[in-house]
């Protein structure tokens, strides 16, 4: 634990597991993700533009994995800010794709995967995933590097 801990006993719990906490929620988010998109098209061809609906799982993955990469950020600065930032980037792409598959539903057009939600999720998993599991890698990678 640090000197200087922000949350004090909660940083000393929470701080050996935070990362494979958040590569968890990670990998959960982009498991919600799926579901998330196999409801909305049943949505759609169901009830049209109007039914569509937010994806409560994957809106609290993305609640979740925000305050758990802010927690991060006060624990490993420069670590935590990539992620906050990654996760961010997800959030905000997830708002705009959701906002998309309303469109598409209320002009009659084949919902589209969300692609840079995608993209964003994998990023987000693959630096928690650095972040929590790299010692699994380590030797290999140092030793090539």
């Amino acid at each position: 634990m640090y000197p200087l801990s922000l949350f004090g006993p909660v940083d000393g719990f929470l701080e050996p597991v935070i990362g494979y906490i958040l590569f968890g929620l990670a990998l959960a988010n982009v498991l919600a993700r799926g579901f998330a998109f196999r409801s909305h098209k049943q949505e759609a061809r169901e009830g049209g533009a109007e039914a569509l609906s937010r994806y409560l799982p994957l809106e609290a993955t993305n609640v979740l994995l925000i305050l758990g990469s802010f927690y991060f950020m006060t624990l490993e600065y420069h670590g935590g800010m990539v992620l906050s930032v990654l996760v961010l980037g997800t959030f905000f792409s997830d708002f705009f794709e959701f906002e998309a598959r309303k469109v598409e539903a209320r002009r009659d057009v084949p919902l589209e995967r969300p692609n840079s939600a995608i993209a964003a999720s994998t990023l987000v998993v693959l630096y928690a995933g650095y972040q929590s599991i790299f010692f699994l890698i380590a030797p290999i990678w140092n030793s090539i590097i």
